[in-house]
Parts: structure tokens; C-alpha cells; sequence
């Protein structure tokens, strides 16, 4: 870990004498008089600290400190201001800035500040590392969790995969199906092949037999030319028909001669011709029902059931949620540009209470809208949807639940512009009384 601090002063003297006093405390000091060249550098270098004026020639603090943000979000800045621009620099908080001191600054103040920056930059990192740890000692694959269903999972994986079995992957919508399935082709000598992924039920009915099997030029009408098909495009890789319950009847007859005897006939072809490939099918649905309900041919479905993988519910691996939550915070915050959010006592408690009827989907589009409200690099009940709060908290009248949403309205929207309320009355469509009144009814003012 870097202990280099980068100082931003246009007064000489100043700069030269901060800089030496902080070579004497120990620390590697690179001095620069605008903001244009500290960006440079910053955006060049591993820096502990960056400590720049507000009022700079060129481009000021203020906007170095937007750059940095932009570009290098994990830069830790203090500001140094006189105090006329007290406000500037508070309101240069809200961009990211840690912390900033008044003009003229005792040395001694400008020294704790920056022992205690280092700390925390130290500190940052190593959660860092531990987040990524704890994803590389819990995924598998890019599939985070650590739970006894899952282990059970990863280790039929490890078992199928090195073979060319065909398999079939069940579970609810959202658990996961295409992670395992692109798991199993990774661990397989296939893994350096194509993996095609299909998505059954997004492939109108009247089109199956030609996206998969091929089809002649003429065959049809708007067939302009001649399709080999996606089992045959794959050549020897990995096919992925998620939703197969959505196959048409008349397309399962040829996928079943597709797997068995390895061709197919495309569509106004006479004669069948060689397909290479390996199946993965997976469904949201029982297809034992559908078969039942004569909608899915039982030789199709025996089939494809020679090697089964049945992804839990989220509801049924609740050990996993902490896990999956660091994951997915990181996730995002790194999609984001920001620091990934911490998660309170009181936030993990509803996340884990919660029924999950979207599964680790719905976990992850979650946190995603947590980790944009969250503006304080902590994720807590204000950040999470009404309904994560549990029957008991949710008012039943409608004049109280619309209350409810109201205040949580507010307090997105003043969140989503930064506190400033005459920006917030604007995106509410309302002036700025009846804004301020409703602060007051909420306490949010």
C-alpha cells in the first residue's frame, strides 16, 4: 500500500515547506501547483492521499476533485479552503471529498488528517481484499454460495461436467439455471468451444424449426436463403435451451432424433444431415405435468432427465444472503464507479426474513437500486423496498400507506439531488413551500 501524498498548493513557499515537513513524518510528498497537472499524476500514480487548495489557477479543487472521482473513485481528497469558501468546500463533501481544513492550517492538524486518511485507505483495501477472497473461496464458476443445497450442487457439477451427458437443470425462475449450465461447460474439454444459449420461450412457435434445425432456401415463405441452424453453428460446443417446457411439439420429435442420432433434418431438406453437440436444457416448469398434459413427449423428457441438477430456491439457502449481498454490492458499486456499501444490522435482518419470489435475480436488481440510493456507503431500511419491511410495519388503511410511500419518495428524491431542495421540488413537479411543509410532516427537513 502506497503512503504517497500528493499535494496541491499555487503558493510556493507554502507547498515547499508542507512538503518537506511531511518527508520528515515519513511520507513519499510529490508537490504540484494545478489542478491539472495533480490529475496527471493521480491518474498515473498509487496515491495515498491527495490534498489540494480549493482556489487553484485553472482548473480548482472542486472540479480536480470531480475528475478524480470520475476516473479514480477509490482517491482520497482533503481540502484545504479559506473562509470564503467555507461553503464550497462543504458542498465539495458531496461530491466525495473526506474532509477539508481551514486556512492557514497548523501542520500538526494537516498531519493527524493525513495519518488518519492513510488508515482508512489502509483499512479500504484490506476490505477489499477480503470482499474478493470471500468471492473466490465461495464462487464457483461466478455462482456465490457456500450453503449445504449448493455444495450438493457444485459437486454434481464437478461430476458431470467432464462428460458429454446431456442434463437437465430444473428451478424456479431466478436461480441460476444459465450460471450452472455455463459452469459445466466451463469445467468440460468442451469449455474452449462455443456455449450457445437459447432461449426457448423468446422464439416464436412458427420459427423453432428453422432457428434450430436449419432450413432450405425456399423452403418457406421469406426464406431467401439457406440456414444451417444453431445445434449445427455450435460445432462440437455446448447448446443451452433454457425454457425447453416452451418447445412446440413438432420441434421435440427432431430434438430428440437430434441428440440420439446426432442429425437433423432441416426444414424442406431431403436428406438429414451431421449435428455435433453437447445439451444442457433447463426449465422453470414441471415437465412431468406438461407430459401428463400430453404437451411434452415422455421420450423427450426421459431424455433429457439422464443427469438432473435441481437449483434451490433462495428462500431455502438463507446462509447464502450475506454472501451473495457482499457480492452483488460489489458488484454494482464497481458498475457504478463508487466504493461498495456496507450493509447494516438492521438491512441484512429484513434481506434475510424476506421470501424472495424472484430468487438471486431479484436479490441482485435489489441491491443494485440499493447501492444508488445508499449515499452514506451503507445500505439500511430507508435503501430497501416497502415490501422487504415485513406485513406487520406495512399499514393496511391506504391513506397511511400512501404516507408511507410518500416519505419514501421524498426521501429519494432529495437523495437523487443531493439535498438540494430546489432541484428536489423541481423533480417532484411541486414548489418549494409545499416541499419544505411536507419535509417538516416527515422529518426529513
Amino acid at each position: 500500500m502506497s503512503d504517497r501524498v500528493l499535494l496541491v498548493e499555487d503558493e510556493p513557499i507554502l507547498r515547499a515547506n508542507l512538503c518537506e515537513m511531511l518527508q520528515r513524518a515519513g511520507y513519499e510528498v510529490a508537490g504540484v501547483p494545478d489542478g491539472e497537472t495533480a490529475l496527471q499524476l493521480a491518474l498515473e500514480q498509487d496515491l495515498a492521499v491527495v490534498v489540494s487548495d480549493i482556489r487553484l489557477p485553472g482548473m480548482d479543487g472542486v472540479e480536480l476533485l470531480k475528475r478524480l472521482m470520475a476516473e479514480r473513485p477509490e482517491t482520497v481528497v482533503l481540502l484545504t479552503t479559506a473562509y470564503a469558501s467555507v461553503e464550497t468546500a462543504v458542498e465539495a463533501l458531496r461530491y466525495g471529498a473526506f474532509d477539508y481544513l481551514l486556512k492557514p492550517v497548523p501542520f500538526e492538524d494537516l498531519l493527524r488528517k493525513i495519518q488518519h486518511l492513510v488508515a482508512y485507505r489502509a483499512l479500504q483495501a484490506e476490505v477489499a481484499r477480503l470482499r474478493r477472497d470471500l468471492h473466490s473461496r465461495l464462487g464457483f464458476e461466478g455462482i456465490v454460495g457456500d450453503s449445504p443445497r449448493m455444495r450438493a450442487v457444485f459437486d454434481l457439477v464437478e461430476r458431470v461436467a467432464p462428460t458429454r451427458t446431456t442434463v437437465l437443470i430444473m428451478g424456479e425462475s431466478g436461480t441460476g439455471k444459465e450460471l450452472v449450465a455455463r459452469a459445466i461447460h466451463a469445467r468440460s474439454q468442451l469449455a474452449e468451444k462455443e456455449f450457445l444459449a437459447i432461449n426457448m420461450a423468446a422464439l416464436p412457435s412458427e420459427v423453432v424449426e428453422g432457428q434450430l434445425f436449419g432450413h432450405e432456401k425456399g423452403a418457406f415463405t421469406g426464406a431467401d436463403r439457406q440456414r444451417e441452424g444453431l445445434l449445427r453453428s455450435v460445432r462440437g460446443g455446448t447448446v443451452f435451451l433454457d425454457e425447453i417446457g416452451d418447445l412446440p411439439l413438432a420441434a421435440q420429435a427432431k430434438l430428440l432424433r437430434a441428440i440420439e442420432a446426432h442429425e437433423v433434418l432441416p426444414v424442406g431438406a431431403d436428406h438429414p444431415v451431421h449435428v455435433d453437440f453437447r445439451l444442457i436444457a433447463a426449465t422453470n416448469q414441471k415437465l412431468e405435468d406438461r407430459v401428463r398434459e400430453g404437451r411434452f413427449r415422455q421420450d423427450l423428457y426421459f431424455r433429457l432427465n439422464v443427469f438432473r441438477v435441481d437449483m434451490p430456491p433462495l428462500r431455502e439457502r438463507r446462509e447464502d444472503i450475506p454472501a451473495l449481498v457482499s457480492h452483488f454490492a460489489f458488484r454494482h458499486a464497481r458498475d457504478l464507479g463508487r466504493r461498495p456499501p456496507g450493509v447494516s444490522n438492521e438491512a441484512m435482518k429484513l434481506l434475510m426474513e424476506y421470501e424472495w419470489p424472484g430468487n438471486v435475480r431479484e436479490l441482485s436488481n435489489l441491491i443494485e437500486r440499493a447501492a444508488i440510493l445508499a449515499s452514506d456507503e451503507v445500505i439500511g431500511p430507508g435503501q430497501l423496498p416497502i415490501e422487504l419491511h415485513g406485513s406487520a410495519s406495512a399499514p393496511l388503511e391506504l391513506r397511511d400507506a400512501l404516507q408511507v410511500f410518500e416519505k419514501e419518495h421524498l426521501a429519494y428524491v432529495l437523495r437523487l439531488s443531493e439535498g438540494v431542495r430546489g432541484k428536489a421540488a423541481t423533480l417532484l413537479g411541486i414548489d418549494a413551500a409545499t416541499l419544505y411543509r411536507k419535509l417538516q410532516k416527515y422529518g426529513l427537513g
